[in-house]
């Protein structure tokens, strides 16, 4: 029987490990199907990480994240690239469900974070992965020198805005409202670059194009104003995150622990869940602050906690 499971190898998921095993733990594994580093491997520029700072070029997300596993893994935690199904709590201990088997755990700290909104325009599942993209480090260099379009008005939207400048000959960012949600050095760097023109009160209405991929997509303006139509090969979207809280699911429909309305596991100051034993961490959880730093410290946290939990049970 394992001491921990954690599921998801985010930051919040590497640091838990890092202080499990460092604290004493011996079992501890952390489920992950890709390689370690979450989401912000995929970010262009990391500027807020403390202690951690490069200006020109700025330090990216994946390099922020690459020396990581080493250290967290130092100690023992073991890294698995398994699917997790769902995690059932019987009696004292957890289940862990994998595709073909079920693993043991005293305890198990949840990290599956979030994953990327879809605005829901028409057009945009069919071009998704063909000109629509929420992604702009893994895909920006497709549209070298080439005109693009980015919609979302917060932080991720406005950095990748700002990523995508340096690549492509002009970039449209569209947001629904008349001003942003970013942080304001952000907005200052967006409002100064020549390259990027702001579409603001506006929402992309449909993306078209044919068999070669995306071709354009049409914009409505909320203040009445005519449509407009980019001749764009490329869209990346920024509108959000969905809760990943699948594994949390049960057979019956109901959930391991509580959540609240938006799907977030409600947690304590200590990362503990309504149900013993289980803990949540990083952005899955409720008030998360969705920053890298926030996350680690969740996970420090909750690593601590499942080590102090089995203590009390077993002394």
């Amino acid at each position: 029987m394992l001491d921990c499971a954690i599921i998801g190898g985010g930051p919040a998921g590497l640091t838990a490990g890092l202080y499990a095993t460092r604290g004493g733990l011996k079992d501890v594994v952390m489920f992950e199907m890709g390689m370690p580093g979450g989401q912000i491997t995929q970010s262009s520029e990391i500027e807020n990480y403390p202690g951690v700072f490069r200006e020109d070029p700025p330090l990216t997300g994946m390099e922020l994240m690459e020396p990581w596993p080493v250290q967290c893994m130092h100690f023992g935690l073991r890294h698995e690239m398994k699917e997790v199904k769902r995690i059932r709590r019987e009696g004292d201990r957890f289940l862990v469900d994998l595709a073909k088997e079920s693993v043991e755990a005293k305890t198990v700290i949840v990290c599956t974070g979030s994953s990327p909104k879809r605005a829901g325009f028409k057009g945009e599942e069919e071009f998704f992965g063909r000109g629509v993209s929420t992604c702009a480090t893994c895909d920006g260099f497709f549209y070298k020198d080439k005109e693009v379009a980015v919609l979302g008005g917060g932080d991720t939207a406005l950095e990748e805005a700002l990523y995508l400048a340096n690549i492509c000959s002009k970039v449209y960012l569209i947001h629904r409202r008349d001003r942003f949600r970013a942080a304001p050095p952000t907005v200052d760097r967006v409002m100064r670059n020549d390259k990027i023109e702001l579409i603001l009160n506006a929402t992309v209405e449909e993306a078209y194009g044919d068999n070669t991929g995306l071709q354009g997509v049409r914009v409505a303006f909320n203040d009445g104003r005519e449509p407009l139509d980019l001749k764009v090969p490329g869209l990346f979207v920024f509108v959000g995150t969905n809760v990943n809280n699948a594994v949390l699911r049960q057979e019956d429909g109901s959930f391991l622990c509580d959540l609240n309305e938006q799907g977030q596991v409600i947690v304590d100051l200590k990362m503990r869940t309504s149900v013993p034993g289980l803990f949540a961490a990083g952005d899955i959880r409720v008030d998360a602050a969705k920053q890298v730093v926030c996350a680690a410290a969740d996970g420090a946290v909750a690593g601590m906690e499942a080590l102090h939990y089995i203590q009390q049970q077993e002394g």
